[in-house]
């Protein structure tokens, strides 16, 4: 008995021991040795792990910098450029100076500019009332108003305003890190740049139907007249079926494609007012002829 005893605990001695061997190599074979520099770059990201530089947390960011060594593509929405200074910094490389960013509403169908016609009831998700209607107002493509993009947004930036009914960017508090803009089912929401002194031109308004259906709907919509495009003498407007668009990249904040909108729907954010010259009038009183 006492020699079976002795038998077993020097077989699972042996057995363990070389289980410990088979181990040992098999981690030495397949050890992974993480660049120290990691741990550095990660300390300088804000922890705020939202997702905004497009990869699974700040974690994540620091690794695909480390292993690409490549700032052109990446960029820390949160940090912001003074961030991205540092981490250069540490890699040895050189942080491009990148305008920052917010996020735009580019729709104006409020309660004023397009009444309610039809009263939804169902659950409180731009998601779901998206598949089931067109919204109260009948703009198939009109912001719905029932708050994914607040409730995706960690920053407390965003909020629905109870008068107009639509959504509500801070200046102060947005990052740009976008998780609004993917919760809109509608795709109402876009990152453009925030301008100098929180300047910014845009048509706020995302319907591509014709202009007499827009217009039945919403008072603002765009008609895609074609107005703007014209005006414009730095190639920033482009026309495309019935939607008139401003790119941000190229567009000088010269003021002058709101005047010629005959609907409204280009929207101008934190500019001084226009100043009337004699015998002029600050905005075109033509009426707007749609089909």
């Amino acid at each position: 008995m006492n020699e079976t005893i002795v038998f077993a605990v020097i077989s699972l001695s042996a057995i363990g021991s070389i289980s410990a061997v088979i181990l040992y190599f098999v981690a030495q074979k397949f050890k992974v040795i993480e660049d120290p520099r990691i741990d550095i770059v990660n300390e300088k990201l804000p922890g705020a792990n939202c997702g905004g530089c497009g990869l699974a947390g700040c974690r994540a960011f620091a690794e695909e910098l480390v292993k690409t060594g490549d700032l052109s593509k990446l960029n820390c929405p949160v940090g912001g450029s003074e961030t991205m200074r540092q981490i250069a910094e540490v890699l040895g490389l050189v942080a491009e100076e990148k305008d920052p960013l917010i996020a735009v509403i580019r729709c104006n169908g409020s309660r004023a500019n397009a009444p309610v016609k039809v009263s939804y009831e169902g659950a409180s998700s731009c998601a779901f009332a998206h598949v089931l209607t067109a919204g109260e107002s009948g703009c198939p493509n009109g912001c719905l108003g029932l708050g994914d993009c607040v409730v995706s947004c960690q920053f407390d930036a965003i909020y629905i305003d109870d008068i107009t009914g639509l959504p509500v960017v801070s200046n102060e508090k947005c990052i740009a890190c976008g998780a609004c803009v993917t919760a809109c089912p509608r795709s109402i929401i876009e990152l453009r740049k925030k301008g100098k002194k929180d300047r910014r031109i845009f048509v706020s308004c995302i319907n591509t139907e014709k202009g007499g259906p827009a217009r039945k709907n919403c008072q603002v919509a765009c008609i895609g007249c074609g107005k703007c495009v014209k005006e414009c003498a730095y190639d920033a407007i482009t026309l495309q079926n019935n939607l008139a668009y401003i790119d941000h990249e190229k567009c000088k904040l010269c003021r002058k494609c709101e005047p010629v909108c005959p609907t409204g729907s280009i929207l101008e954010l934190n500019f001084p007012p226009r100043k009337e010259k004699a015998g002029e009038t600050l905005k075109t009183t033509e009426p707007v002829t749609v089909e």
